[in-house]
């Protein structure tokens, strides 16, 4: 949806699908085009032959990109990911620098230290549980249509290091953290942050990990004037 300078390609997190955005497209389609995909595997993408790695969902996503942006009139593309989708956009930027303007990453997961299945399992629980009913009904939907192999997604999660991958970024970026986000301890976005050659840090008050989908106001507000002057 949308149209004008920008270009926003939205990357959704594990389990998830591209409906997880509904809201923020809206919210920002006044000041560009808005794309919001399902990676391989997730909603309404079928699943791949196998579980793709973070780098090997960068490349589609890449490439998916550089069509869209080919032609004399380039836009600025915003990439944009949420917790998995954190992780995939990082990559997307250190692997294909010429296609990203700028990086916006919302509860980036995973920090070293916390790379098991069941701890990540545990806090994204107790990060639910005091959530709406919408998001949870979300939530349980599109873990449903991830299918059978989420397990294996899981795990492709799990060996990605993004403390790595934020060294190789150039664009400017944007990470944003929920204040009560479980999943995302406020030491770790400061760790990525620092990692990165020009990032910066922002906080949503009273939000977990599943904040555009319970109210993306505040985020699309951050985003807004992260890029405002750019």
């Amino acid at each position: 949806s949308g149209e004008g300078r920008d270009l926003f390609v939205l990357i959704h997190g594990i389990g998830m699908g591209r409906s997880a955005f509904a809201e923020l497209e809206g919210l920002l389609d006044d000041r560009g085009r808005v794309l919001a995909v399902d990676l391989p595997g997730y909603g309404e993408t079928p699943e791949p032959g196998r579980v793709l790695s973070m780098e090997e969902n960068a490349d589609v996503v890449a490439a998916y990109l550089a069509d869209l942006t080919a032609g004399d009139e380039r836009p600025r593309v915003v990439v944009l990911g949420h917790s998995m989708g954190a992780q995939v956009a990082l990559e997307v930027a250190a692997r294909h620098p010429h296609l990203v303007d700028a990086l916006v990453l919302v509860g980036p997961t995973v920090e070293p230290g916390a790379r098991s299945t069941i701890r990540q399992l545990w806090r994204l629980i107790r990060d639910i549980i005091p959530e709406s009913p919408r998001v949870i009904a979300v939530g349980a939907r599109e873990y449903l249509r991830a299918g059978p192999r989420l397990l294996a997604k899981v795990r492709a999660v799990m060996a990605h290091r993004p403390e790595d991958t934020a060294r190789r970024v150039d664009a400017p970026t944007l990470v944003i953290r929920g204040e009560r986000d479980i999943l995302v301890p406020v030491e770790w976005a400061r760790q990525l942050t620092d990692a990165l050659p020009e990032g910066q840090l922002r906080e949503v008050a009273e939000f977990g990990h599943e904040t555009m989908i319970r109210n993306a106001a505040p985020t699309a507000t951050l985003i807004r004037a992260f890029l405002e002057g750019r």
